[in-house]
């Protein structure tokens, strides 16, 4: 379908709680295709729908040089003790802070078919988990941040270019 222009710092659908897809038609398809098409860049290990302007809980995942999706994506599990982790964000570009992240993750949701879709893993693809669903529950990965780091993203997000 298209790759999507990513939606920036400031954009009140990234703040969006996302609703759940109910029916899988010609518009649930086209968004996992736009999903899918927009994160397959080097660089990008997943796109939260909110990131290109839509509120259906979806995303899609860009690791190890594959691409997938899932949609209505829920953490059934979360392993470890949260350690921090160095995180950026499309949607806050060029900012780089560390996150506690846990070190496992699990989410559970579905596929186009309405198969149940299950994704574990650790490292990049379990930050990934997290940061997608935070993304979907309208979380930023700056607003985990400390008192301190979070006061300095936002003096990076002001004077940035892009904003």
């Amino acid at each position: 379908m298209a790759v999507r222009e990513i939606r920036l710092f400031g954009d009140p659908v990234l703040r969006t709680v996302c609703d759940p897809v109910v029916e899988i038609d010609d518009g649930v398809r086209s968004l996992v295709q736009d999903l899918c098409d927009t994160v397959a860049f080097d660089g990008r290990a997943g796109l939260a729908s909110t990131q290109i302007g839509h509120t259906l809980r979806a995303f899609s995942l860009h690791i190890d040089g594959e691409v997938s999706y899932v949609l209505n994506p829920e953490i059934v599990a979360l392993e470890g003790e949260p350690v921090p982790t160095g995180e950026g964000c499309l949607s806050v570009p060029e900012l780089w802070f560390e996150v506690l992240r846990y070190p496992r993750a699990t989410v559970r949701g579905t596929d186009l078919e309405g198969r149940e879709v299950v994704i574990s893993g650790e490292g990049l693809l379990a930050q990934a988990l997290q940061h997608e669903c935070d993304h979907l529950d309208g979380k930023l990965y700056i607003s985990r941040l400390d008192r301190e780091s979070r006061g300095e993203a936002m003096r990076q997000i002001r004077t940035s270019s892009w904003f």
